[in-house]
């Protein structure tokens, strides 16, 4: 019996090679487990960013975007705002990154060129509070990557205050026809504002004479798709709208105006250049129940949210 145990223990061990016994039960040998794989995070991207001593600073991209939104947007948004902001952002940031726009490729934090930029530390000094940085925090965290394409292409991403009603086709302002820059609704304050010049300063700022009775210092009036003042006749001379808006320092190209013997009135809706996504209307969307995938399908219409 000795021998017969002792062969039939030999014959299974040659084989099956890959099985050894254990109490008289086969298992897999340890080598035989698949290898274990460590997992490793994809390091962070950087981006060239000029700073205000005329230094370029390799910076993460989500710092950078962090700090955008921190200066474009109020902090007491809704969430989902936060997080539409940060997509356009990033995008916007990304496009002028990769085609070199400005400062051979390096983005500014001078709003006046590219984004309006904050500093943590400003923002608490200046009474705000850590808790409302913590939620932007992980608003850009919960969409880190994520731009916006139209065609395969990284999209001109630009956005503004407060749309008056309706955002603006980028014809209407640019010259450019561009097919996901078109008008759109939005929910947005209107935001509205008066603005009087006295006739004296308004015959300097836009080089005309205003005789004769005051109602025919204004002459016509066309409008845009997107309810702005095309063209506007103002002591016979022809004025865009958006010549006006830049002469005149107004708000928007979404005005009316009052006149007087003594003074003429231009009351604007909307602040910014209404091209794109409205931060307020976004706001207003995000308390309404949307998304920020919905917010950004409304205003950017035809894009895709992908990653980088």
């Amino acid at each position: 019996m000795f021998w017969k145990q002792l062969i039939q223990t030999i014959v299974i061990t040659v084989a099956l090679p890959g099985l050894m016994l254990t109490h008289g039960q086969p298992v897999q040998e340890a080598l035989l487990e698949p290898p274990q794989v460590e997992q490793v995070q994809p390091e962070p991207a950087y981006i060239p960013v000029l700073l205000e001593d005329g230094s370029i600073e390799a910076m993460a991209l989500e710092e950078y975007v962090y700090r955008v939104v921190l200066g474009e947007m109020p902090m007491d948004f809704e969430v989902e705002a936060l997080k539409a902001q940060a997509v356009a952002v990033r995008t916007y940031t990304m496009r002028r990154v990769e085609r070199k726009d400005k400062h051979a490729g390096a983005v500014c934090t001078d709003y006046r060129c590219c984004q309006a930029y904050r500093e943590p530390g400003d923002y608490l000094a200046e009474g705000g509070s850590q808790q409302r940085l913590d939620r932007l925090r992980e608003a850009v965290t919960q969409t880190e990557n994520q731009v916006l394409r139209y065609d395969g292409e990284l999209i001109n991403a630009t956005y503004f205050a407060s749309a008056g009603g309706s955002t603006e086709d980028a014809q209407a302002v640019w010259g450019s026809a561009v097919p996901y820059l078109v008008p759109v609704d939005s929910p947005d304050k209107e935001l509205a504002k008066k603005v009087s010049f006295s006739v004296e300063e308004l015959q300097s700022r836009l080089g005309v004479t205003l005789k004769g009775s005051s109602d025919k210092w204004i002459g016509k009036v066309s409008y845009t798709v997107g309810g702005g003042v095309e063209t506007m006749e103002i002591g016979g001379k022809k004025f865009t709208g958006v010549k006006l808006r830049g002469l005149l320092g107004l708000r928007s190209t979404v005005f009316t105006v009052a006149v007087t013997a003594d003074s003429v009135t231009f009351t604007t809706r909307g602040y910014g250049h209404r091209v794109g996504m409205s931060q307020y209307g976004a706001d207003a969307m995000a308390v309404a129940g949307n998304s920020y995938q919905q917010i950004l399908a409304h205003y950017y219409p035809g894009t895709a949210l992908t990653k980088l």
